[in-house]
């Protein structure tokens, strides 16, 4: 596309909660902003533009999903990617074109099954198929006895089981020799496991220590399931960029934390714990005996938890484990309404969440996140106002246009099945 200006539109920045009434944003053919702001303050252009006029419509940063598994199938999580690897292959650059036309510019990988995610990445990079930024990770990383081990059976396509710290070292290079960019470590496990559940560690300090010395040496980030404070505190201890989930925290951990707010982000991942409590019976998993099982107070636990983080200003994102069944592609803004109506935000907070702070952990050079001059040309134009009210978001219908890298695409959710009711 040629240069471009967005003018008549009323402009979130994602810098601060301000919305401007009349905004523009002004894009250059090379894919950067050059402006954004108030159209009074509009510089004279150096040249020509296309003009596009939103209408009064809403022009927000495109979002960031931190916890994404463009591998997931929107299956039963026991028949996750059974596919032969070429139509699993075609559910991801089908699942990747649904996040990106639902807002999502941007993603970070948390598990690839089968390492489809590099391929996918490299294929975006290209411009071969349609998808957000992606920051991408091969397969999940855990010891004999964790939550990796247990995920997926006896199937290694899905998975890297390593014990001790040169196995690990020897794990993490492999991922670099497939030039991942994120390695996804289990530090601890999950309520409905058998036998690793939230507070045993799985790993211990040695091994943490050399899967995160040895990734960063070889310009990769970790990211970690970390559910109790135990493995929140040893993700922070040795390093690790992201922590998933972070459900239960004492003092200590909140403290270990703060102290580090400055490189580190926390993804709460609440939608797999909700929809697990509402829609568990058609996993075969009915309410009463996920309530049994924890989930019920994992729920509570993560929401005294994000207050906790709130206060000590830690980055909290959006995005988690969707693209199983109770939880399909397509449906991440839901992760908004979360973030409103159980941690206590505003809904212009709750997008600063998925904006601003999404995009620093997704772009370390600052390139995404918000609409300011230099920054990658990555926007959503939306018919409604989800600075008022998140839930606009989950109706693609609403979502008018998803621009990303000065490239405005369309109509890619013609064949989502997963569109909200109209009256959002």
């Amino acid at each position: 596309m040629g240069n471009m200006l967005i003018h008549n539109a009323r402009v979130f920045c994602g810098v601060d909660e301000e919305v401007i009434d009349d905004g523009t944003v002004c894009v250059t053919d090379t894919g950067f902003i050059s402006y954004a702001g108030h159209s009074d303050d509009v510089p004279a252009p150096a040249w020509d533009y296309e003009v596009y006029d939103a209408e009064g419509k809403f022009v927000m940063p495109g979002m960031t999903e931190s916890h994404v598994h463009l591998s997931y199938n929107n299956a039963h999580p026991q028949q996750l990617n059974n596919q032969p690897l070429p139509i699993a292959m075609l559910d991801a650059v089908d699942n990747a074109r649904v996040l990106l036309g639902s807002g999502f510019t941007s993603a970070i990988s948390f598990g690839s099954a089968q390492g489809l995610d590099i391929p996918l990445r490299d294929a975006i990079q290209a411009g071969r198929v349609p998808g957000p930024r992606l920051a991408a990770s091969d397969r999940d990383l855990g010891s004999t006895g964790s939550n990796a081990d247990g995920t997926f059976g006896g199937d290694s396509s899905k998975k890297i089981i390593a014990d001790g710290p040169w196995a690990i070292r020897k794990a993490v290079r492999s991922l670099a020799k497939q030039r991942c960019d994120i390695v996804k470590i289990f530090l601890d496990g999950e309520a409905i496991s058998e036998y690793a559940p939230p507070g045993i560690l799985t790993y211990s300090d040695e091994e943490v220590d050399a899967a995160v010395s040895e990734a960063h040496i070889r310009g990769m980030r970790v990211v970690s399931h970390s559910r109790s404070a135990a493995a929140v505190k040893q993700a922070v201890r040795f390093g690790v960029d992201i922590i998933g989930h972070a459900n239960y925290l004492d003092d200590e951990a909140v403290a270990m934390l703060e102290a580090e707010r400055h490189r580190i982000f926390v993804g709460p991942g609440i939608a797999w714990e909700i929809a697990l409590l509402d829609r568990g019976a058609e996993l075969g998993l009915p309410r009463d005996a996920m309530e049994q099982r924890g989930y019920q107070r994992e729920v509570d636990e993560t929401i005294s938890a994000v207050k906790r983080l709130r206060e000590s200003k830690v980055r909290v994102l959006i995005g988690g484990d969707y693209g199983l069944n109770i939880t399909p592609h397509g449906t991440n803004a839901k992760d908004l309404e979360y973030f409103v109506d159980l941690f206590g935000m505003s809904d212009a907070e709750a997008l600063l969440c998925a904006t601003r702070d999404g995009g620093a952990a997704a772009n370390t050079d600052g390139m995404v996140g918000t609409l300011e001059e230099g920054k990658f040309a990555d926007l959503v134009i939306v018919d409604g106002d989800p600075s008022m009210d998140v839930r606009v978001l989950q109706n693609h219908k609403k979502i008018v246009g998803v621009m990303k890298g000065g490239v405005m695409h369309c109509g890619l959710m013609q064949s989502n099945p997963y569109i909200a009711p109209d009256k959002y």
